[in-house]
């Protein structure tokens, strides 16, 4: 039963994070991320036991089918995601939590030739955009999203957002939390929609669970424009600081050149009265 109801959970998660999807046969048949996830799951199994040779056999069946390289020792939790898959590669000692996303060209990599754990561990709830690389023996806190093209060398706290090369945290929030209306309300669209059982309990939990995943990682925030704003700003400021001395510099001298013209003025006024008076 267990193995059945991991199946309808990972359809039931690509059902739920990409709109293309329209149905359980289209899913089933067409997603090779999902593929590569259930291929993987023999591959792991026969590593565990030993069977190397045939596990890495597997692998790279899976590698040739779906252009998606996970080895055989990598540790996926449930709920993952891999959506345009071509080019993933998740390293051997890497390690995903649950309800994790990755997108293509995502690579979980170690660095060196250390041996040992040195791949990443990446925490429940992650969104990883495409292209992005995380390279190293270190956690990436749950929530987290890292952007497209980053390449993460350290390690990520939770609810952060991580961007650039090499990927540092622009963004640290509190936990997102969803009230239990959303939840209820998406509990409720999934039934209508897939004419599922809504007092399911255990169902109900792995649902808000799944759908508890920030999937909008194309809105992250640009520290170097931000950085180039402040300065435009500063400068403007500036620019309106010298246009106001400048006015006032140029009332200045209008006065002194009045004051000067009075001055000669009254100085030539005076010299002809002298010379009247003589």
């Amino acid at each position: 039963m267990k193995f059945f109801s991991r199946i309808r959970k990972d359809i039931r998660v690509v059902l739920e994070r990409d709109p293309a999807a329209k149905n359980i046969l289209e899913v089933i048949l067409c997603y090779s991320g999902l593929h590569a996830i259930w291929l993987h799951r023999i591959s792991h199994f026969l590593f565990k036991h030993g069977w190397i040779v045939s596990a890495r056999l597997v692998s790279n069946f899976c590698r040739f089918l779906t252009g998606i390289e996970i080895h055989p020792g990598a540790t996926i939790g449930d709920g993952l995601f891999i959506d345009h898959g071509t080019g993933i590669v998740i390293g051997e000692t890497a390690e995903i939590g649950k309800n994790v996303t990755l997108y293509q060209g995502v690579t979980l990599g170690g660095t060196g030739k250390e041996s040992g754990k040195r791949h990443p561990t990446v925490g429940n709830n992650v969104v990883i955009a495409t292209g992005a690389k995380v390279l190293g023996s270190f956690k990436v806190g749950d929530h987290a999203k890292i952007g497209a093209g980053s390449v993460v060398l350290k390690e990520v706290p939770p609810h952060a957002t991580v961007v650039g090369i090499p990927g540092r945290v622009v963004v640290l929030h509190g936990q997102r939390v969803h009230n239990k209306e959303e939840y209820k309300q998406a509990w409720l669209n999934f039934c209508e929609n897939r004419g599922m059982n809504i007092n399911d309990e255990k169902i109900y939990n792995e649902i808000c669970e799944e759908i508890d995943v920030d999937l909008n990682h194309d809105i992250l925030p640009d520290p170097e424009r931000e950085m180039m704003e402040v300065a435009f700003r500063q400068i403007q400021r500036l620019e309106k600081k010298i246009s106001e001395l400048e006015k006032e510099l140029a009332a200045a001298r209008a006065e002194i050149s009045a004051e000067s013209e009075r001055t000669s003025e009254l100085e030539t006024n005076f010299l002809n009265n002298f010379s009247e008076t003589k």
